[in-house]
C-alpha cells in the first residue's frame, strides 16, 4: 500500500514536467481507436452495397496498418519511459541510500506504469469516441451516404483492439524499466546530475570529408529520382534510393555534430556574442549523442511530408478526373472473333457470340437497350501486325529501349476509324480531329506514353498497312480517349481514315449511353438490371464487360477515402513519435541542465537572455531534422508525383499548403509546448 501511495504521489508530480509524455499517449490511444472504429461508424448510414465493401476493404487496410502503427507507439512509449527513468536517477539513488531494494523499486515503477496506462487508455478513449462521431460525418460526406439516419456510435471491437494492443505496449514497458533498475548502480544515481554528455571532439577534417561524401550520395540520390526518373522502372530501385536517402542522413548528422561547434568557434564575434558559445555547446552535445535519434526523426518528417502529401493529391486528383473521364452514364466493351485470337482457349459458345454485337447479345439476356438507354453509340477498335509500337518510333526505336527496358515495344496497336472516335468525341464533349487519306494519327491521355510516341512522330516515322503509307498528322501526340475510366490509363490510339481499315481485324465492339429518365430512382433501377445481367445465364457465353458511371464514382471515392484515411493515420503517428521524441529529449535535457542555468544567474546573466538562449536551443534541434526531411520531400514528393501519373495532373500546391499547415499546427505546438516547460524547468 506504501507503494501504491508513493506511486500516486510521483505520478502527480511528474504531470507537470512530463505532460507531453500523457498528451503523446492519450492522444496515440485516441487516434488508433478512431481509425479502427470507422467501420463500426457507418452501420447506421445509408450506403449500397459496393460502397459498404469499400469501407469493410478500407478497414481491412487500415488494421493492417494499425500493426504497423502500434510498433512505433511501442519504441515511442520505450523511449520515453528510458528518459523518465533517468530524470528519476537521484530519486531512485535515495530510495536505495534509504534501504529500499531495487525489486521495490521497481514495483514502483510497475504501479505507475499501470495507473499511467489506465488514465491514458480511459481519457484516450473518450476522446477517441467523441472524435469517431465527427470522423463518421467525414465518412458519410465522403461517400455521400444519407445522414438522416446517423446516431451515436460505440465501437466495442476498436475499444478491445486498442486495450489489447496498447496493453502489450505497457507490459513490454514494464519489462524494459525492470530491466533498467536491475542495471543501476548507486553511486551512478546519486551522482546522474552532475555529469554532463561528453563531447568528443572529431576531427573537423574527416567531418568535412564525410558531410561532402554524405552531400555527393544524396545528390545522387535525387538525381535518380529526378533527372534519371526513368531508371525507377522498378520498386526496388525506389527502396534503393531511399537506402542511399538514410544512409546520406546518417553521415550528415554525424558530421555536423563535429563540425558546427568547430566553425562558429573559428568566428570569434559570434561564438562569444550573448549566450551563444553556451547555446551552441549545448547544441553540439545533442546533436554529437543523438545521430541515430535525429536521422529516424528526419525520415519520419519525411515519410510524413510524402505520404500525407501525395494522399492528399491523389484523393482531389480522382475526384477532379470523373466528370472528364466519365462523360457517359454507361460504356460497354465486348471481344469480338474470339477465334481469331491466340494465347487463350474460348469456349465454342464465347467464339460464336464474338461474331454479334453488344446490341444482339444484350438481347439474348432479355436487356432491351432503346427501352434503357439514349444517347446510344457503338463502334468497333481494331488490331493489326502489321501496326505496333517499334514501328511507329522509327529510328527513335534503340533510344526507347535504352531509356524504357521494360517497355513492350511489338504490341499491336489500337485503330479506331476516325468516323467512329469522332462520334465518340462528339458525346464525350472533346475535340474531334481530321485526317486527310494518308495521313494517321495517336492520341493518348497517360503523360509517360505521350512522352514516346513523341520520339516517333518528331521524327514523321510513316507505318504501312496493306501495303499502303500513311504519315502523321501532328508532330505530337493529341489528347483523346474512348474508355471511360477514373484515370488516364489511355495508353495510346491510332486514329486511321475509315478507308484504311480492314474490317477482318476487329479487337472489340463498343457501346456508350446515358440511362433515360432523369430521377435519381429511375437510373438506379437501370443501374441493378445492368449489375443483375451477371446472373443471367448466357453471361457465361459471352466475353463482355461493362463501367457505369455509377459505379465508377463510388469506387474512386473509395479509393481516394482510402488514401486520404491512410496517409492521414501514418501522418499523424509519424508527426506525434517525430516530435513526442524530440520533445522529451528536450524536457530532459532542461531538467539535466538545472545546475547549468543556475550558474549564469549567478554570473549575472538576466532571465530574458536564458529565455532567449533556451528558445534558440531548441528551435534549432527541433530545425536540424525538419530542414533536411524538407529537402528530402522536395524530391520525395516528385517521385510520388511520376508514380500518381495515371492518375492525372496531380495537383501538388493544395496539398503541399494542407500538409504544411498540419506540420506547424502539431510540430510547431509540440515546440512550443516543449520550450514552456523546458522554462518552467529550468526556474524551478
Amino acid at each position: 500500500m506504501m507503494l501504491f501511495k508513493l506511486s500516486c504521489k510521483n505520478i502527480k508530480k511528474s504531470i507537470k514536467d512530463y505532460a507531453i509524455y500523457f498528451f503523446t499517449l492519450i492522444l496515440g490511444v485516441a487516434v488508433f481507436y478512431i481509425f479502427n472504429s470507422i467501420e463500426n461508424q457507418t452501420v447506421m448510414l445509408n450506403l449500397s452495397k459496393s460502397t459498404r465493401e469499400i469501407v469493410s476493404l478500407m478497414k481491412e487496410v487500415l488494421s493492417g496498418v494499425s500493426v504497423f502503427v502500434s510498433i512505433i507507439l511501442g519504441l515511442l512509449v520505450i523511449y520515453a519511459s528510458r528518459f523518465l527513468i533517468k530524470r528519476r536517477n537521484k530519486e531512485f539513488g535515495i530510495y536505495m541510500t534509504l534501504g529500499m531494494s531495487k525489486g521495490k523499486i521497481s514495483k514502483i515503477l510497475l504501479f505507475e506504469t499501470v495507473l499511467i496506462g489506465i488514465i491514458s487508455l480511459a481519457v484516450g478513449l473518450a476522446i477517441g469516441i467523441a472524435l469517431s462521431q465527427i470522423m463518421s460525418i467525414v465518412v458519410a460526406n465522403m461517400f455521400e451516404a444519407d445522414m438522416t439516419k446517423f446516431e451515436f456510435v460505440f465501437s466495442s471491437s476498436a475499444m478491445i483492439k486498442t486495450m489489447i494492443y496498447f496493453g502489450i505496449m505497457y507490459v513490454l514497458v514494464m519489462l524494459f524499466n525492470t530491466f533498467q533498475v536491475s542495471r543501476c548502480k548507486l553511486i551512478d544515481l546519486l551522482q546522474a546530475n552532475k555529469k554532463s554528455e561528453q563531447i568528443k571532439m572529431k576531427n573537423p577534417y574527416v567531418c568535412i570529408v564525410v558531410f561532402l561524401l554524405s552531400g555527393c550520395l544524396l545528390a545522387y540520390a535525387y538525381y535518380n529520382v529526378t533527372g534519371g526518373v526513368n531508371n525507377l522502372d522498378t520498386f526496388d530501385s525506389v527502396i534503393l534510393q531511399m537506402v542511399y536517402g538514410a544512409i546520406g542522413t546518417f553521415f550528415v548528422f554525424w558530421s555536423l555534430s563535429g563540425l558546427i561547434l568547430k566553425v562558429v568557434m573559428s568566428v570569434k564575434k559570434v561564438y562569444y556574442k550573448n549566450l551563444n558559445s553556451f547555446t551552441l555547446r549545448q547544441i553540439s552535445s545533442k546533436v554529437n549523442t543523438t545521430v541515430v535519434s535525429m536521422t529516424i526523426i528526419c525520415l519520419m518528417l519525411f515519410l510524413t511530408i510524402c505520404i500525407f502529401s501525395s494522399a492528399i493529391s491523389l484523393n482531389a486528383a480522382t475526384k477532379a478526373n470523373l466528370q472528364e473521364l466519365v462523360p457517359v452514364d454507361i460504356q460497354i466493351q465486348k471481344d469480338l472473333d474470339l477465334s481469331n485470337k491466340e494465347g487463350e482457349e474460348y469456349t465454342k459458345e464465347e467464339i460464336k457470340d464474338s461474331k454479334i454485337t453488344i446490341k444482339e447479345t444484350l438481347e439474348k439476356m432479355d436487356f432491351h437497350v432503346e427501352e434503357n438507354f439514349k444517347d446510344v453509340i457503338t463502334f468497333n477498335s481494331y488490331a493489326s501486325k502489321e501496326l505496333t509500337l517499334d514501328k511507329i518510333l522509327g529510328r527513335k526505336l534503340e533510344q526507347v529501349k535504352e531509356e524504357y527496358p521494360f517497355l513492350v515495344l511489338n504490341s499491336e496497336e489500337k485503330i479506331i476509324k476516325l468516323s467512329d472516335y469522332n462520334k465518340v468525341a462528339k458525346l464525350y464533349g472533346i475535340p474531334t480531329y481530321t485526317l486527310n487519306e494518308n495521313e494517321y494519327m495517336v492520341i493518348s491521355d497517360y503523360e509517360n506514353m505521350i512522352g514516346i510516341y513523341n520520339y516517333g512522330l518528331k521524327e514523321h516515322t510513316s507505318i504501312t498497312l496493306r501495303g499502303k503509307e500513311y504519315k502523321p498528322k501532328y508532330e505530337e501526340c493529341q489528347y483523346g480517349f474512348v474508355s471511360m475510366s477514373s484515370n488516364h490509363m489511355n495508353m495510346g490510339i491510332v486514329l486511321l481514315p475509315d478507308h484504311a481499315v480492314d474490317e477482318t481485324i476487329r479487337e472489340s465492339n463498343y457501346l456508350a449511353a446515358n440511362y433515360k429518365g432523369a430521377d435519381k430512382e429511375t437510373r438506379q433501377k437501370i443501374e441493378e438490371k445492368i449489375i443483375n445481367l451477371e446472373n443471367h445465364p448466357y453471361s457465361k457465353n459471352t466475353r463482355m464487360y461493362a463501367g457505369t458511371k455509377i459505379s465508377i464514382y463510388e469506387g474512386t471515392t473509395g479509393i481516394g477515402a482510402m488514401a486520404v484515411f491512410i496517409g492521414l493515420y501514418l501522418g499523424i503517428i509519424f508527426l506525434i513519435s517525430s516530435a513526442a521524441v524530440l520533445a522529451l529529449k528536450e524536457l530532459s535535457e532542461s531538467s539535466d541542465n538545472r545546475e547549468r542555468y543556475k550558474m549564469l544567474r549567478k554570473i549575472g546573466v538576466d532571465e530574458k537572455m536564458i529565455n532567449k538562449a533556451l528558445f534558440r536551443q531548441i528551435g534549432i534541434f527541433f530545425g536540424f531534422p525538419l530542414i533536411l526531411s524538407i529537402v528530402h520531400s522536395i524530391f520525395g514528393i516528385q517521385v510520388c508525383n511520376f508514380m500518381l501519373q495515371a492518375f492525372g495532373n496531380v495537383e501538388l500546391l493544395s496539398s503541399i499548403i494542407t500538409t504544411a499547415v498540419f506540420l506547424v499546427i502539431i510540430y510547431g505546438g509540440y515546440f512550443i509546448i516543449t520550450y514552456l516547460c523546458s522554462k518552467n524547468i529550468i526556474k524551478d
